[in-house]
């Protein structure tokens, strides 16, 4: 037993582990119970997520400073999936936010088993990076009500930010006032003491000054009474369009989580030299969250703020995850009544805070910079903001994808030509000393052949084909088609056939292994194949074909 979890868990605990578990445990305690808040369920959920994000990733991950728990993002995109749902109705909101963990966790798994690591940025980093900050301007909003002393009225975040216009001469200045300080202590904290456990200070002055009767006394809102206990594990009672619709929104759900997660442990590594495995990670964060359903918590991923808090702690490898762990078992047992005189506008204050590193509207400027990505920025903003969490990442995603997709299906071919008298050929565009082969044309496509675009393609091929005089071969180079797929090697069998009636040949040049292979079982007649380079092809171009 202690060979495996050596095998699993690198490196020896130390104490710059403990120091940084602690650190991680202070500041991620009221983040849960926060993140609760927002995805509007029971504090144990973020607690229980935590708990189960710690355990899981500290046994089963790869990397050593990532800290898997709740996050902003995905405790939103749960509190949009189960209100669209449930509306009301509490009990089937708290069946249907199970649900969603325990498929999301499974899809991580199939993921995993899948090997689809490698499948780590299918959403856009500007995509990814204009969703969190919409969401973040949503989330800061939406904390509104707890730093005024209102109770929350409306859902969206429009609805919000008009409630608390309306009742600007209601706003409860002592709640507001405690919520500043705190506000600004963390802002403070974190610039002076970096590895200081910002939010913990802030909660513990909090909690006294609940608990020795100041704010109670100003009228200010605390928290609350409640308790973490553990649940027999089982399946929510559901309809089966209910389970067909949270199919349908765990997709979304493990979208963002491994995107943000992915880019978290990213980042770190590279920072580091670590070597990780994207295959593993998809599988610890499918155990984390399905550990976390069975516990009746939130979904859970590596936030990069935890994360980060973790490695400026000192954290030396992932017992610092375990150690953390640790720490919440030992406030669940102990301390967890104190959380409950945790003032509102504190709570308040610690999530606006938490999210408040990705309002940087820096991060959009290199790509005003170099004129990519802009309006997939702002569309990606605007959709959270005005269609909602959910809604507005399925949005943006599709157009992510569309713009992919029009941008494959747009690409152009070249021509190319030998660069003087070397084995070299490039666009025949790019130098004078760029000559054609006699009575060859080289075409490249710059784009890998698929259904959606290989008619357009050949299309153009006919084009340039039609256009020069003389030609007896044509070399099509398909270097950027890594497989064909059966559109194309019907396409590219009918421009084959086309070509034997009109007493010319087709030569398929600098093919990968898949493509080579279909293609020789498909026998195109009157065709060569090469995988070699385009010297090899053009020299089978120039040279008489046998009869």
């Amino acid at each position: 037993m202690i060979r495996i979890l050596r095998q699993w868990i690198p490196g020896q605990p130390a104490w710059r582990d403990l120091i940084a578990g602690l650190s991680v445990a202070g500041v991620l305690l009221p983040e849960a119970v926060a993140y609760a808040g927002i995805g509007n369920l029971p504090p144990q959920a973020g607690v229980m997520a935590l708990l189960a994000g710690l355990l899981a990733y500290g046994l089963l991950g790869s990397s050593r400073f990532a800290i898997v728990s709740a996050t902003s993002s995905s405790a939103a995109v749960l509190l949009a999936a189960t209100t669209s749902m449930a509306g009301t109705d509490i009990a089937l909101r708290m069946s249907l936010a199970v649900g969603l963990v325990l498929l999301t966790g499974l899809y991580f798994v199939i993921g995993s088993m899948a090997k689809l690591g490698a499948v780590s940025a299918f959403i856009a980093r500007p995509v990814l990076r204009g969703f969190a900050f919409g969401l973040a301007v949503i989330i800061i909003i939406k904390q509104g009500p707890k730093l005024v002393g209102l109770l929350p009225n409306g859902h969206g975040a429009g609805q919000v930010a008009w409630h608390l216009l309306e009742q600007f001469q209601s706003w409860h200045v002592p709640s507001l006032l405690v919520g500043g300080v705190a506000l600004v202590t963390l802002f403070v904290l974190q610039r002076v003491k970096r590895r200081w456990p910002g939010a913990l200070l802030v909660m513990v002055a909090g909690i006294a000054a609940q608990h020795l009767g100041l704010l109670e006394h100003w009228g200010v809102l605390r928290v609350g009474d409640f308790s973490v206990h553990l649940q027999a594990p089982d399946l929510p009672a559901l309809a089966r369009e209910h389970w067909l619709r949270l199919g349908e929104l765990a997709l979304a759900m493990v979208l963002i989580l491994y995107a943000e997660s992915y880019g978290s442990i990213r980042t770190l590594a590279l920072r580091h030299g670590d070597v990780i495995s994207p295959n593993r990670d998809l599988f610890a964060l499918g155990v984390a969250n399905l550990f976390s359903s069975l516990l009746h918590g939130m979904p859970v991923g590596a936030g990069y703020s935890a994360s980060v808090v973790n490695e400026a702690s000192g954290a030396k490898s992932k017992w610092s995850g375990l150690f953390a762990a640790l720490l919440v078992l030992i406030v669940i047992a102990t301390l967890l009544p104190l959380l409950a005189d945790m003032p509102e506008p504190v709570l308040g204050a610690i999530v606006i805070h938490a999210v408040s590193h990705t309002l940087n509207p820096q991060v959009f400027q290199p790509y005003f910079q170099w004129r990519r990505d802009r309006l997939l920025v702002l569309g990606a903003i605007a959709a959270v903001l005005w269609l909602g969490v959910l809604d507005g990442l399925l949005v943006s995603i599709g157009a992510s994808l569309f713009l992919t997709l029009r941008g494959l299906a747009q690409a152009r071919v070249v021509e190319l030509g030998r660069v003087g008298d070397t084995h070299d050929f490039i666009d025949i565009d790019l130098s004078p000393r760029v000559h054609r082969v006699p009575d060859v044309l080289i075409l490249r496509p710059e784009a890998p052949l698929f259904f959606g675009n290989v008619e357009r393609m050949l299309g153009q091929v006919r084009h340039v084909l039609d256009a020069q005089v003389g030609v007896k071969t044509l070399v099509l180079s398909l270097e950027e088609s890594p497989d064909l797929d059966g559109s194309c090697v019907e396409a590219l069998r009918d421009l084959s056939f086309e070509l034997a009636r009109s007493g010319r040949r087709l030569v398929l040049g600098r093919l990968k292994a898949p493509a080579y292979g279909v293609l020789l079982r498909a026998a195109l007649t009157d065709t060569q194949l090469t995988m070699l380079s385009m010297e090899e092809a053009v020299s089978m171009a120039s040279t008489p074909p046998v009869t």
